[in-house]
Formats: C-alpha cells, structure tokens, sequence
C-alpha cells in the first residue's frame, strides 16, 4: 500500500523558462592599410578559424567591404573585439571591429 502526501493536491508547480541568449555578430571591415595576412593571423588566433576558413572569410572582407568573423552571446563578442583592436594597434594596423545584434 502506497502513501500519497495530501498536501501536494494544493501546491501549484511552478518552472522556469530559460530562453537563449541574443546572439551578436562580430564584424571586420575592410581598409586600405590592413594586410590580408594580418585579417588572416586575427581570424585564426582571435576567432580559431583553421587557414581555409580564414582565408575564405578574408577574401570576402576584402570584397564586400565587411564580414562576420563570428557570433558569439554579447560578454563573448565585447571580448573578441576588444582583442581585435588591441592586437592591430600593437602591430600598427588600422583595423576596425564591432559588433551588432544578430
């Protein structure tokens, strides 16, 4: 014989929805100065691309003017163009990076 507890017939279940987080792309833009070598080194250190993707996603900067190098959750994507900036002021490149809501 089983006990039931009566004092769950009144309790109310509640759950809690977790939504995702809003994604964020973030964006290179193409200049005259910035090397393609130099987009590549940053696509494959700062955003882990392997050397084919890399190249692939520096060709289309240099053609359409900008790329996404990657989405990320926004404290992910505030982080990866921060190290963008850094990284081409220390090696005297004028490369711009932002972000926008995806």
């Amino acid at each position: 014989m089983t006990q039931r507890n009566t004092k769950e017939q009144g309790d109310t279940k509640t759950r809690t929805r977790v939504e995702k987080p809003r994604m964020y792309k973030v964006l290179l833009y193409n200049d005259d100065y910035t090397t393609m070598e130099f987009v590549v080194f940053v696509l494959e250190t700062v955003f882990r691309h392997g050397p084919a993707a890399a190249t692939r996603i520096m060709l289309s900067i240099h053609k359409s003017g900008v790329g996404v190098a990657g989405v990320y959750t926004k404290d992910i994507a505030e982080t990866r163009v921060d190290q963008v900036l850094k990284v081409a002021r220390e090696n005297g490149h004028p490369l711009q990076c932002t972000m926008e809501p995806e």
